[in-house]
C-alpha cells in the first residue's frame, strides 16, 4: 500500500469516518548548489516522489487539534490557542508551527481531527521537515477555506522555521517542496527568489544515496559557516558572496587567510557550477552535468569542509560504477546522504553494485530510494 492510502485508510480506521481534505508535500533533494542559499545565491533543487501526507477532517465545536502521527506510532491533542506549549510532542512541533503561523496572519482554521504520515526519512537531509510545514499550512488554508500563492507558502513555511522552531534556515527547502515540477529541477535565486524549471532529461534517475551516518555537527558548523562567508565577504567588500567573482577571491587569497579563503572559493566557485549544469542540462550534456556534481564534492569536502568520511565513501563509490553520470555529497553535511545521477537503464546494477560496497567500507547499511523530480504542494478535496 502506498503511503497516501495508508494515511486515508489510518484516518478512516482511528476516527470511523473518512476525511474531507488530503494535503500533500514532497521532500527534496538539491542537485548542485551547497551552502551558497545563505549567500543569496543559486541553487538546484528537485521536488522528488517522495511526499507528507496529512488526511483531515474540520470538526466544529471546539478549539482541539487531534492529530496522529503514522511514522512515530503516537498521537497529540492540542489547543489552536496553546500551540507553543513545551510540553506537547517534538513531532508536533512543525504541524504547530505552520498552524501558529496562520494565526498569526488572520486565517481562521477551526478544530480537526488528522493523520499524518509520509515516505520521506527522517533526518536523512531531504527536508521532510520543510515538507511537514507545507502540508500543514497547505491542510490549514483548505480549512480556512483560504488560498495562497506558493511563493507565499515557502515563505511562511522558512518562517515557522525562523520564529517558531528556531533554526536560521535559507529559502531552499520549503520553496522546492511548495513550488516543484514534475520531471523539472528548479534553480532558485536566493537573493530575488526568481524561480525557473529546468529539464531533467527522461533518460536519468535521481538516486539518493542515504549513508546511515545520521548528521552531526550540524547546527555548530552551519553558524561558524555563515559567520566565515559573512566576514569574507567584508573583506573583499561585497555585500555577500554572490556578488564576488572567483578572479576577486584569487586577488585577495593572502588578506583573506586560508580559511576565508577557501570557504569564499568554494561559494563563489559553487555559484558558477551551479549556472553551468543549468546550460548543461538545457543541452542535454549530462556528462557536463556529472563533472559539475564530483566538482561540486571535492569542494564541499576540502574548501568547505562539511563532508565527512561516510559521505566521501559513498560519493566515490557511486562515482565508480557504470552508468553514472557524477555523484556528490547533497545537503548542510556531517551525515545524511548524497545524490546521483544514474542513466536509467543502468540503475538496477548501480543500486546493487553500490549497497554492499559501501557497507564492506564502512560497516552501515545504506538505504538507496530511486526518484523522479516531482510536483510541489497541493490539496485535494475528498468526496464522503
Amino acid at each position: 500500500m502506498n503511503v497516501r492510502d495508508a494515511v486515508l485508510q489510518k484516518f478512516r480506521h482511528h476516527f470511523g469516518t473518512s476525511p474531507a481534505v488530503l494535503a500533500r508535500a514532497p521532500g527534496r533533494v538539491n542537485l548542485i548548489g551547497e551552502h551558497t542559499d545563505y549567500n543569496d545565491g543559486f541553487v538546484l533543487p528537485a521536488a522528488i516522489d517522495r511526499a507528507v501526507y496529512i488526511a483531515a477532517r474540520p470538526r466544529p465545536g471546539d478549539t482541539l487539534v487531534h492529530m496522529l502521527s503514522v511514522d512515530f506510532d503516537a498521537q497529540s491533542t492540542f489547543s489552536l490557542y496553546n500551540l507553543d506549549d513545551p510540553d506537547l510532542p517534538r513531532w508536533s512541533l512543525y504541524p504547530r508551527g505552520a498552524l501558529w503561523w496562520l494565526q498569526e496572519h488572520g486565517y481562521l482554521v477551526p478544530a480537526f481531527d488528522a493523520v499524518i504520515g509520509g515516505d520521506i526519512p527522517i533526518g536523512a537531509g531531504l527536508s521532510s521537515s520543510a515538507a511537514v510545514e507545507l502540508v500543514t499550512l497547505e491542510l490549514g488554508l483548505a480549512l480556512a477555506e483560504a488560498s495562497m500563492p506558493q511563493l507565499e507558502k515557502a515563505l511562511a513555511g522558512v518562517e515557522v522555521e525562523h520564529q517558531f522552531v528556531g533554526v536560521p534556515c535559507g529559502v531552499m527547502d520549503q520553496m522546492a517542496s511548495a513550488m516543484g515540477r514534475a520531471d523539472h529541477a528548479l534553480l532558485i535565486d536566493c537573493r530575488s527568489l526568481e524561480t525557473t524549471p529546468v529539464p531533467v532529461p527522461a533518460e536519468v534517475s535521481l538516486v539518493i544515496l542515504d549513508t546511515g551516518k545520521r548528521r552531526g555537527l550540524v547546527s555548530s558548523e552551519y553558524a561558524a559557516r555563515r559567520e566565515q562567508c559573512e566576514a569574507a565577504a567584508r573583506a573583499l567588500g561585497v555585500e555577500t558572496l554572490r556578488d564576488a567573482s572567483l578572479a576577486e577571491v584569487e586577488e585577495a587569497r593572502a588578506r583573506l587567510g586560508d580559511l576565508l579563503y577557501r570557504r569564499a572559493r568554494h561559494v563563489v566557485s559553487e555559484n558558477q557550477r551551479v549556472l553551468e549544469a543549468v546550460e548543461a542540462l538545457r543541452s542535454d550534456d549530462l556528462v557536463r552535468v556529472g563533472e559539475l556534481l564530483r566538482a561540486s564534492h571535492a569542494s564541499l569536502r576540502d574548501d568547505y569542509e562539511v563532508s565527512c568520511a561516510e559521505l566521501d565513501a559513498m560519493a566515490e563509490i557511486a562515482n565508480a560504477q557504470t552508468g553514472c553520470y557524477g555523484a556528490r555529497m547533497t545537503g548542510a553535511g556531517f551525515g545524511g546522504c548524497a545524490v546521483a545521477l544514474v542513466a536509467t537503464d543502468a540503475v538496477s546494477a548501480f543500486v546493487e553494485a553500490v549497497a554492499p560496497m559501501y557497507k564492506q567500507r564502512t560497516g552501515l547499511t545504506p538505504q538507496v530510494y530511486v526518484c523522479r523530480a516531482a510536483e510541489g504542494s497541493g490539496v485535494e478535496r475528498l468526496s464522503g
